[in-house]
């Protein structure tokens, strides 16, 4: 399985990027082929100056990031939540590299859509400062249905599957080291959505 893990923090040096690293460690031991983009490591305009109404050129790292999303079977999006969002950079990123023709296409005459890279899988991996059910049950969880529903499920990835650390600023460093291995446990759970999509039917 071709993994594709996208680090969407702008500190390679942050807790996500450890998570991010570790689930690699999990996938390659599972004897996944993986490729981790840094999103602080590229050069790129995160502004969509004209929306949809002009194309704008994609740089060479937007470029070389729509190949690697083609090449993968298994995308993983590791980020923490800020002001109930993504961060910028990421937030920059899905706007210049899921364009129109590439992630999706509406249909003509139509309000349905083509999901253009259906047939992959997906997780989330997504860190907060607040507990979870703070999130969930007084903020609807606004950064994970971004994620989930209305970007990655919109472009075909399916099954997405959440993996959520909350309370970091409150975790103990053995709790936060648990975190680490739970993402490279995630890594050899994750092995098995692909399968489960390539089984023949019984029908």
């Amino acid at each position: 399985m071709n993994t594709l893990v996208i680090l969407g923090h702008p500190n390679n040096s942050s807790y996500c990027a450890a998570l991010a690293e570790n689930y690699v460690k999990g996938a390659e031991a599972a004897g996944h082929t993986t490729r981790l983009l840094r999103l602080a490591d590229l050069n790129f305009d995160l502004n969509l100056k004209m929306g949809y109404q002009r194309k704008q050129p994609l740089e060479p790292d937007l470029q070389e990031a729509q190949k690697l999303l083609l090449w993968c079977d298994h995308l993983v999006v590791v980020f923490p939540t800020w002001w109930g969002a993504p961060p910028a950079v990421l937030k920059g990123f899905l706007d210049r590299v899921l364009l129109p023709g590439f992630a999706f296409k509406y249909r003509k005459d139509s309000v349905l859509w083509d999901k253009l890279l259906a047939g992959r899988t997906a997780r989330i991996i997504v860190t907060s400062d607040s507990p979870g059910w703070w999130m969930r049950y007084r903020h609807a969880d606004p950064a994970i249905r971004l994620m989930k529903q209305t970007t990655l499920e919109f472009c075909g990835f399916t099954p997405v599957k959440v993996s959520r650390i909350d309370s970091i600023k409150s975790r103990k460093p053995e709790a936060l080291q648990k975190g680490l291995l739970e993402a490279q446990k995630a890594a050899r759970m994750d092995a098995g959505l692909q399968r489960s999509k390539l089984r023949p039917s019984r029908a």
